[in-house]
């Protein structure tokens, strides 16, 4: 049994397909290809768990596969060349598809490749982590990382459907769960106190891998990103909300060189900092610095120099003019996106 969830873009408008045991067969992504041949990307550890449960979900369709290395620290040009490399190589036209099998790198390296080549062919989406499900497939946002700075070279280029499988969560590592948990938390921070509430109260059957527990919080991640990016597709104004935490994230994650801490970890630390940052009360800090806790997730930054912390963060994406803009909450429940912060509170909270 599924669920979907709807990402309202005109003729663009695709689903989100949420359920268990959509793979081998049991869920028809021939539908969403204009050809008869796709190119699925995915990493050596995801592949040999799910490529060939993949295989049934196309039907007569050819498909083509090719394995990427695993980890943040591949997500670059010539792991996207590689997959252009392929693409060529199996002489694919403008009506290939290109699938993403894998969690957040997987997706934003093969979107990327997806909408280069030949200017932009169908992509296909199916994520196999949390924060891949709950954040990463949805939206469009595709790209690698630049030596300086992550995310940097880029496309929007949306997904033709999102093939959320649930059990792929079995499998996933302890540390690797716990990081997509960063970015549910923060979808209730920004914008939902009742799913917060809801958070708090059930953070233990999240981490004891409920089926129910989890596709509940998929789905509302889902409906609330799925809102946000049809009123705001290419980000010029509410959709830079869903970075909250991601400003002092991005930062940690370059300074302490890509991999070492997680994407989740390094935005679960950058929410509690953007919450201090905020001047909410110091109980309402200590209610997110809770939950991000009981997730088993980070509530300090590493040790950054000070000078590092601002190189990094002035590459961040939702800098405007040279000025730094980060994404501070009102509330729990409630955020804006503003330039308007303490220049004292940001250099106590930089210095630990």
């Amino acid at each position: 049994m599924s669920t979907a969830v709807t990402v309202e873009l005109g003729d663009r408008s695709y689903p989100i397909v949420i359920g268990r045991g959509l793979l081998s067969g049991n869920f028809d992504l021939s539908e969403f290809m204009r050809g008869t041949d796709c190119v699925v990307v995915s990493n050596e550890t995801v592949a040999p768990l799910y490529y060939d449960k993949l295989l049934p979900n196309f039907g007569e369709c050819g498909v083509t596969g090719i394995n990427l290395p695993d980890g943040e620290s591949f997500k670059t040009l010539d792991s996207m060349q590689a997959i252009l490399d392929k693409l060529v190589e199996a002489r694919a036209n403008r009506d290939v598809a290109v699938v993403a099998l894998g969690g957040g790198v997987i997706g934003d390296i093969s979107g990327f490749a997806a909408a280069c080549y030949m200017r932009g062919v169908d992509f296909i989406q199916v994520p196999t982590t949390l924060l891949a499900q709950v954040d990463s497939s949805v939206g469009g946002k595709t790209g690698v990382n630049h030596p300086r700075g992550k995310n940097l070279i880029g496309a929007f280029h949306q997904p033709r459907v999102v093939l959320i499988d649930t059990d792929t969560l079995d499998t996933l590592p302890e540390r690797e769960l716990a990081a997509g948990l960063a970015e549910v938390i923060k979808h209730g921070a920004i914008c939902d106190i009742e799913f917060f509430e809801w958070l708090e109260a059930n953070m233990p059957r999240l981490l004891a891998r409920e089926p129910d527990a989890l596709a509940h919080a998929i789905k509302r991640c889902c409906e609330i990103k799925a809102a946000v990016v049809a009123e705001d597709e290419r980000e010029a104004g509410r959709r830079a909300i869903l970075n909250f935490g991601h400003t002092f994230g991005h930062a940690i994650e370059h300074c302490q060189g890509y991999g070492e801490w997680l994407h989740g970890e390094a935005v679960a630390a950058g929410m509690v900092m953007a919450a201090r940052l905020s001047g909410l009360a110091a109980g309402e800090v200590e209610r997110l610095q809770d939950l991000v806790a009981a997730a088993g997730l980070p509530i300090q930054p590493p040790a950054i120099a000070p000078g590092d912390w601002l190189a990094a963060m002035g590459m961040d994406k939702k800098v405007q003019g040279k000025q730094l803009r980060f994404v501070l909450l009102d509330a729990i429940g409630e955020c804006r996106v503003s330039s308007d912060y303490d220049d004292e509170r940001l250099d106590e909270i930089l210095r630990g």
